[in-house]
């Protein structure tokens, strides 16, 4: 071998390293607790549950994030409802985990309510249940959680807070409304660039009964299936029909 055909010999090697070295090249994503692990899966067997009218609301979503997908800029996710107390927690925790499950890696998950009250305890433990970690960081009246879904990711951090905080985006995001009483109350919120109505029945009304358990249970499965389907289809090329 002469000396030009290893000078370029050199040049590829430097190439090809630079290629995969490159931040377009997908890093592992977080592992997510083998529980969660188990409790997504089960909710991605239970896409056929979905209506197809709520698959209809849930592919504005989609859309929203298919638009983010290659472009490396955010995708803001804030969700809202009335007290940010319950349904609002639940979808910017399964907002997170969904982007992680697949491999979304540029998505921002917030939450907030037109109120500011705490993160109910009895969501908390459904969240627990279905196999996030949970910390107390700051007690209170308004407790700050530390909230994981893997090892290697930074816990979302977690307390009732208005939608307009400091804690969350002040342009540029999508604005997903969790409760008709927020969707009614807040018909535009400042600085979204998408707003979205994905309503679900408030768990709160079994409070202090004996279906308690369940009925969070029961709202916390149907958040995750209905997200996890609308960061699918973002994962696909065309839209249902196209």
């Amino acid at each position: 071998m002469n000396l030009l055909d290893t000078a370029l010999l050199t040049v590829v090697a430097a190439t090809i390293v630079g290629v995969f070295s490159s931040n377009d090249v997908l890093a592992e994503p977080p592992k997510l607790y083998s529980e969660l692990t188990k409790f997504v899966q089960q909710r991605e067997s239970e896409f056929d549950r979905i209506s197809s009218e709520r698959k209809v609301q849930l592919e504005q979503l989609s859309d929203y994030l298919r638009q983010f997908r290659d472009s490396g800029s955010p995708a803001r996710l804030l969700f809202v409802c009335t007290h940010n107390s319950r349904r609002s927690h639940m979808s910017q925790l399964w907002a997170a985990v969904a982007a992680v499950h697949f491999r979304m890696k540029n998505v921002e998950t917030f939450s907030g309510g037109t109120e500011r009250t705490a993160f109910n305890p009895r969501a908390v433990a459904a969240m627990q249940r279905a196999g996030f970690k949970v910390q107390v960081k700051e007690p209170g009246d308004n407790p700050t959680y530390l909230v994981s879904f893997a090892d290697t990711s930074e816990p979302q951090v977690c307390f009732s807070k208005i939608y307009s905080d400091v804690a969350n985006p002040v342009a540029d995001f999508c604005a997903v409304m969790t409760c008709s009483s927020a969707d009614k109350s807040c018909p535009n919120v400042k600085g979204t660039v998408k707003r979205i109505a994905i309503p679900y029945e408030d768990p709160k009304i079994a409070d202090n009964t004996e279906e308690e358990v369940n009925r969070y249970d029961e709202r916390s499965a149907q958040i995750s299936r209905e997200i996890l389907y609308a960061f699918f289809r973002a994962t696909q090329t065309e839209r249902p029909g196209d």
